[in-house]
């Protein structure tokens, strides 16, 4: 067993088709060692048929040991299965799940804001321009108010 799949109990069982159910893969996949559990994600929903369950093509077997998970992805890996060629291999975490702190922008962190987030006023936003302009024209008012007009005479 190579050095990354140490541990690794789930396989992911791709190219499966439509007629294929949790049964049939429990049935085939069963003869590797014991099966704790089978997931058949399914397709989105179609209106017109609500009865009809669709799977995505694939599926997920987890077996008790790592080992057990390794012997199924040797000997099925490219077999047929109802005239279908599985691609069987280590299932992999779904790279939208990543560890909290992994992949997250870096004004997330409340030590970032601090340090460098100013306050909505000063910060140039919408808010900012806003109070901006209200106050330059303020002063733009005062400016004419004080200023005697040259038509006056």
């Amino acid at each position: 067993m190579e050095e990354g799949t140490k541990g690794k109990k789930t396989i992911f069982i791709g190219g499966i088709g439509d007629d294929v159910d949790e049964t049939v893969i429990y049935e085939h996949f069963a003869a590797f060692g014991d099966i704790i559990e089978v997931q058949l994600p399914p397709a989105p929903a179609n209106p017109s048929k609500p009865t009809e369950f669709k799977h995505r093509g694939f599926a997920f077997v987890t077996y008790s040991s790592p080992t057990d998970a390794q012997d199924a992805i040797d000997n099925m890996d490219l077999n047929e299965l109802r005239g279908r060629v599985l691609k069987v291999n280590q299932a992999k975490a779904m790279k939208g799940l990543q560890p909290p702190d992994g992949n997250r922008a870096i004004w997330e962190s409340e030590e970032w804001l601090q340090q460098h987030a100013k306050p909505l006023a000063q910060s140039g936003g919408v808010q900012g321009r806003t109070a901006q302009r209200a106050s330059s024209a303020e002063a733009e008012e005062q400016t004419n108010d004080e200023e005697p007009d040259a038509m006056e005479e």
